[in-house]
Formats: structure tokens, C-alpha cells, sequence
């Protein structure tokens, strides 16, 4: 499986910002911005603890048709959002704020992260993995949060299939209430690419009827809440 990395090459190496390097619109470039991201579960399944992330346009936790990175693989796998977490630690150039949800977010729930970060990182991803799936996840990628204190911007956030475990649809290789089987599986092999989730066949222990969906799974709503 691949490193995290991204998109824009250089990125890393990019963009210290002077506190008096002042924007075209007359905002300082480093003004506090904070957000607040609301998670709709719109699906029949269920959400793990969710990644939430404010960073510049640069960046792109995922990319569909690539080979998902080994954080990403975890995330969809296991549910782990601690590996992400502790890479995205180490980009602050890149990754203004990093926040996570407590607890499963079952169909029809929501929940509201805040993210304080300022104005570069004015971009937002969000992932989590589905249960009961194999591999699956919902990701919102590199979406751009509301400029104006009173701008709220509406999302659909689909599901995708990791790609770096077989869909096989047994509960002993997938964790959570639903099935509490193991979660990663580096070792497994799988389709190799990241791609729109096909949902639940029926193929092994779950019943489609039951857990199947279609897209989108999730409704994401950013609302700017600082005044700056």
C-alpha cells in the first residue's frame, strides 16, 4: 500500500506565511477562521468515529482510482483514525486543524465538529469507515468551506471501497457490534484501487436487504462561525 502524500508536488516545502502578508480582499492571510461541520448519516449503515479535517487546497487524503495509503486502509478497515491523525500532526504547513467524533453514528444521527484553525486552510475532508463492510468508507474530499461568517456550504459525501481488502462479507473479518471480527488485514489483498463502494451483496453473513445502501451516505453541512 502507498504513503499518504499530496497531490500538489512541493506542497510540503510551500506557503510559511507572513502574519503582514495581507490578501487581496484586504483579511490578513493568517485571520482565525472556525467551522462548524455537521455529519448526517443518510445510509443503513454505520459510521465509526469520524476524521474531520481543515487544510489547505493542496492537500487530498484520498483519490479514487489510486491505491489507497496504508492510514487510509486502516481507517477503512479497522476504523482507526489514529494513524491519520498522528501523519497529519506533522504537516502544519498543510493541515490547519485535525478533529475526531466519539463514538458509532448509526442512520439518521448526526454529530458537529468545530474546527479553529485560519484563513489558508480553508478547505474540509471528512472519512469514516461503514459497518458492518469490509473496507468501505465515507469520504468527502478536499471540499471548500464558506468564505463569509453568515455562509453555510451543503454537501453529499458518497461511499467508498478502499480497495486493500476482499469483499468478502464475512463478520470474522469485520469488526464493530454488527460482527465483531478483526479489523485490518494488511496481508489480504484486494481490489488494489480506491472506487465507489458497490455496498452489500449478500454474498457471505450479511443480508443485503438489510445492510445494503446506495449513495449518498452521508449530508455534510459547513458553517463558518467566526467573525474574522
Amino acid at each position: 500500500m502507498k504513503t499518504f502524500s499530496l497531490v500538489a508536488a512541493g506542497a510540503l516545502a510551500a506557503l510559511a506565511l507572513s502574519p503582514l502578508n495581507a490578501s487581496a480582499d484586504g483579511w490578513y492571510s493568517n485571520a482565525p477562521r472556525s467551522y462548524e461541520v455537521t455529519i448526517t448519516n443518510v445510509s443503513a449503515t454505520t459510521f465509526t468515529p469520524l476524521l474531520v479535517v481543515a487544510h489547505r487546497k493542496s492537500v487530498s487524503l484520498f483519490e479514487a482510482g489510486s491505491e489507497a495509503s496504508d492510514e487510509l486502509a486502516l481507517l477503512a478497515e479497522d476504523g482507526a483514525t489514529g494513524p491519520f491523525v498522528d501523519l497529519l500532526g506533522t504537516l502544519p504547513n498543510v493541515i490547519g486543524d485535525v478533529e475526531t467524533t466519539d463514538g458509532l453514528l448509526a442512520p439518521g444521527q448526526s454529530v458537529t465538529v468545530r474546527l479553529d484553525t485560519t484563513r489558508p486552510f480553508n478547505r474540509i475532508s471528512v472519512a469514516a469507515m461503514l459497518l458492518p463492510t469490509n473496507d468501505a468508507f465515507v469520504g468527502l474530499n478536499t471540499v471548500r468551506a464558506p468564505r463569509y461568517s453568515w455562509q453555510t456550504l451543503d454537501y453529499t459525501a458518497i461511499g467508498y471501497d478502499a480497495g486493500s481488502e476482499p469483499n468478502d462479507e464475512l463478520c470474522v473479518n469485520i469488526p464493530g457490534p454488527q460482527c465483531g471480527g478483526i479489523g485490518s488485514s494488511p496481508d489480504a489483498g484486494g481490489e488494489g484501487y480506491i472506487r465507489v463502494s458497490p455496498g452489500i451483496h449478500g454474498e457471505g453473513d450479511l443480508a443485503a436487504s438489510q445492510y445494503d445502501w446506495r449513495n449518498p451516505v452521508a449530508r455534510v453541512s459547513i458553517q463558518r462561525v467566526s467573525s474574522n
